[in-house]
């Protein structure tokens, strides 16, 4: 079996409101190969965007490890993590946080802009995962011009602009319709089998946690196959 291309040991994540300390994750484990599509479910509440974040080295864990292709993330610096994060992850969100100044060829450039100069090739990669998401004549339009499963399509490609190893998606489909999520999904699957990226998917919906290859459950703060 090949090593795991994100892994996650022994997750603790407590909050604070007022007098109480409300226990998030408790030993949460994860262990995703490369290439793997793992889906996540659990009621609202049950810290699914908070697992998500602290894969995405977005937040710290109380206790427990992360290693992103072995190297644990909690020894970085804050630059490092950043810079790390631009080449090994792409994260799709419920919003789509599109840039509304820029088409959606430029929306998905803008990750490669952040790692050096844009050049032929990069602009190529751009329009090349636009078809790949079924929006090769779009690429000109602005996100105001664009449908809200178009715009999460060029979400997905811009989250795989610079070739990730894994893709964070946190209810990806939480804005759309039944129909046009379904097509969403499938985008994210199939895009990133063509990528060969690592797909963690959050979501309430079973029939889009069903097409991934794993399925897992959050509940009482830990994860469990579902």
């Amino acid at each position: 079996m090949p090593e795991s291309v994100l892994t996650a040991t022994g997750l603790r994540k407590c909050y604070r409101s007022g007098d109480r300390t409300i226990e998030v994750l408790q030993d949460a484990a994860i262990a995703v190969a490369p290439g793997e599509s793992v889906s996540i479910r659990g009621e609202s509440g049950s810290g699914k965007t908070t697992l998500l974040n602290l894969l995405a080295g977005l937040d710290a864990p109380d206790v427990g490890e992360i290693r992103w292709q072995g190297e644990v993330v909690s020894r970085l610096t804050t630059n490092a993590v950043a810079d790390r994060r631009a080449r090994f992850l792409g994260l799709v969100f419920q919003a789509y946080y599109l840039i509304p100044e820029l088409d959606a060829r430029a929306n998905v450039l803008f990750p490669g802009r952040l790692l050096g100069p844009v050049r032929a090739a990069e602009r190529a990669r751009a329009q090349g995962l636009l078809v790949s998401v079924g929006l090769a004549e779009r690429a000109e339009h602005l996100p105001a011009h664009l449908s809200g499963g178009e715009r999460q399509r060029v979400a997905i490609a811009r989250a795989l602009m610079n070739s990730p190893r894994v893709l964070l998606a946190d209810e990806p489909t939480g804005n759309l319709d039944e129909r046009t999520g379904d097509a969403v999904v499938g985008a994210l699957l199939a895009a990133c089998r063509e990528q060969g990226a690592a797909l963690v998917l959050v979501t309430h919906n079973p029939l889009h946690a069903a097409k991934c290859d794993r399925r897992l459950v959050l509940h009482d703060g830990v994860l469990r196959g579902g």
